[in-house]
């Protein structure tokens, strides 16, 4: 079963697919459902989705993209 990560767009639904984002990959994002990253089992996208970032300093925290984003098999 495939499975791919969507998130509610920034700009809500001002975008033609009703404001919903999907990951392609390389940290972009795209509301083309046919462009999306798909992943082979949920937990390779959940991996993906739980991506955190270290900053110089040592702070570590998970980008906001990746916070309001969702791992679903459609």
């Amino acid at each position: 079963m495939p499975w791919h990560i969507k998130k509610e767009s920034i700009l809500g639904s001002a975008i033609p697919t009703n404001g919903v984002e999907y990951y392609v990959g390389n940290n972009q994002w795209t509301n083309e459902y046919d462009k999306r990253k798909v992943y082979s089992n949920e937990a390779d996208a959940n991996a993906q989705k739980n991506t955190t970032v270290t900053t110089n300093l040592g702070i570590t925290y998970q980008p906001k993209w990746w916070a309001n984003a969702t791992v679903v098999s459609e």
